[in-house]
């Protein structure tokens, strides 16, 4: 018995964290405890030394002094701020009222306010909240089908886990070793195209079921012009300006400049140069504009310019997204101030909240660093190194078995679970199959997303269940009785939207340009870094001199520790 828990130590501890999480422990406590317990049961069978668990105080030390989570806080901040302060409520009424006229445009609406929420805020909790609240009861109110509106509503929430400032890529970042700007600029497009996807399905909706999303009734378009005209007319040549100026600013910059840097610079001066318009033209009386696209114009600017403060100082290697996020936070500050929204209870709902979630990842964080030291020291990543690098296919194979696992797992449990339980034992072996890490972080991103809106247990179906109306009710516009909205619903709502969420990350795997399109050479530098790691590993895995106590003293401590144990347990097998 105990050859043959000293024989496969790894897969059985594996399969202790996978029994008490489905006891139904806390994640962050079943780690620590998985690891206390299986360190300690390997000390008593001689598989680890006891020095091996002082290598805990260092690492939980460098969890707190990492700056790079410091950013976690910072963009929950910004997002429920911005969430309290009316910016959803403005942008979903008038992106509705834009839409209204054509069928499924409450549905277009939802999808372009959810990347627009996204983009700002990067919380989906909030995102799903505010959308439900506001733009359910109109979609119900006007005919929608109940899946439709609830697999829209959620679906366009966790549009917060891919579009940047997303949490989930600053985690994935850190357990990665990359750095979190250069996520965020692998996902910018990605994100988006999973937008264009989710349109894509509204408009084969609108066409092969054109009762489901029926448009607005006159009545309810309540933006109107003067001249009784559509105010789209204008709205559509100042984005065709805005659009010409933008690309033209874009062609003159010198050829060295970035390509993100470029398009980061160009949209600036094309949404600066609609807004300067609108400001003109409200100022003047110059009727150059409609009510309309006035309306847009100043609805969407500050948004965008938030975005700018956030992600384009990042982009453009101004600021670090530790400081984007801090940026970020005074920003959403200032837009509540604007609104007249910023007051000491919406403070101390924000700060309240902030605090939870960030105890919540930190806790996490600990506990999973317990069990990845007690897990290294019996050799754990060498098994799963082993047992992911001998799949058929090499690294198509890889992929594919890795996708299915995080889709499986997605099922139980959410995305930080995920990057900080799976993502540490895949990573480096998908570095030292080739795979561009950065490129790898995006797609892993994209695969836990379906986390979100997994039925039965989908994070975003419950927070749209949570203020769906469970009983019939008496509309307040219109008088009629409304029928209520049932978990199943929701969760066939959310069907179709998980499976263009697993067509997005087939997209991302067939076409990896999507992701790496400007990281040619630095795919080069990882590789020859990865066989640098490697040949210092086996520097300090290979017997030391006995005269080399110079050298040894800057051995790292914990790969010194593990290779006494290794070179003890040598000589015990010699004897």
């Amino acid at each position: 018995m105990i050859a043959f828990l000293s024989a496969n130590m790894a897969p059985i501890m594996f399969a202790g964290l996978i029994a008490f999480l489905l006891i139904g422990f806390s994640v962050a406590f079943s780690l620590a405890a998985c690891g206390l317990f299986f360190g300690l049961v390997g000390i008593q069978l001689g598989l680890l030394p006891e020095a091996l668990l002082q290598a805990l105080p260092l690492r939980i030390f460098g969890i707190e002094q990492n700056e790079t989570l410091l950013a976690i806080p910072f963009f929950t901040f910004m997002g429920l701020i911005l969430e309290r302060s009316g910016m959803a409520e403005d942008l979903l009424d008038t992106i509705g009222q834009l839409f209204g006229p054509i069928r499924g445009g409450l549905a277009y609406a939802v999808i372009l306010v959810g990347a627009m929420l996204a983009a700002t805020t990067g919380v989906v909790a909030a995102s799903v909240i505010s959308m439900g609240l506001i733009s359910l009861p109109i979609m119900l109110r006007y005919g929608y089908d109940r899946r439709v509106a609830g697999g829209v509503i959620a679906a366009s929430g966790t549009l917060a886990q891919i579009i940047p400032p997303s949490l989930v890529l600053i985690v994935l970042a850190d357990q990665l070793g990359q750095s979190v700007g250069e996520l965020y600029k692998g996902a910018f497009v990605p994100g988006f195209v999973l937008t264009g996807l989710y349109v894509l399905y509204v408009l084969g909706v609108s066409l092969l079921r054109p009762n489901w999303v029926p448009a607005l009734p006159a009545q309810a378009r309540t933006i109107r012009e003067s001249d009784g005209r559509s105010g789209l007319t204008s709205l559509g040549l100042l984005f065709a300006a805005s659009v010409a100026l933008a690309l033209w600013f874009g062609r003159t910059r010198p050829d060295a400049m970035p390509t993100d840097e470029r398009i980061v610079l160009s949209m600036c001066v094309g949404v600066g140069a609609a807004f300067a318009l609108a400001v003109l033209n409200k100022t003047f009386k110059l009727g150059l504009l409609s009510r309309m696209a006035e309306r847009v114009t100043f609805v969407l600017i500050p948004p965008l310019g938030l975005i700018f403060l956030v992600l384009g100082t990042i982009f453009l290697g101004v600021a670090t997204p530790t400081e984007g996020g801090a940026m970020g936070a005074v920003g959403a500050l200032a837009m509540a101030t604007a609104r007249r929204r910023l007051n000491l209870k919406l403070l101390r709902q924000a700060m309240d909240s902030t605090l939870k979630l960030a105890c919540f990842v930190v806790f996490i964080l600990i506990g999973s660093t317990v069990f990845s030291l007690v897990f290294q020291g019996v050799d754990g990543p060498i098994w799963v190194e082993h047992l992911l690098r001998s799949l058929p296919g090499g690294q198509l194979g890889f992929l594919i078995v890795v996708n299915v696992l995080v889709f499986v797992l997605a099922f139980f449990l959410d995305f930080f679970e995920l990057s900080f339980i799976v993502v540490p034992l895949i990573g480096p072996v998908a570095v030292k199959l080739g795979i561009d890490p950065v490129w790898f972080g995006v797609l892993l991103a994209v695969n836990m997303q379906t986390s979100f809106m997994h039925p039965p247990f989908g994070f975003a179906l419950f927070y749209l269940r949570s203020v769906a109306p469970t009983e019939d009710y008496q509309d307040r516009v219109t008088g009629q009785r409304i029928g209520r909205v049932t978990t199943g619903q929701i969760y066939w709502g959310a069907v179709p939207f998980v499976l263009v969420q697993i067509a997005m990350v087939g997209l991302i795997i067939g076409f990896p340009g999507i992701v790496s399109r400007d990281r040619g050479g630095e795919k080069v530098h990882i590789n020859e870094l990865q066989r640098e790691v490697d040949q210092l590993q086996l520097q300090q895995a290979a017997p030391a001199p006995a005269s080399g106590a110079a050298g040894a003293g800057a051995e790292d401590p914990m790969a010194a520790i593990l290779r006494a144990n290794r070179e003890d347990k040598a000589r015990a097998g010699g004897k």
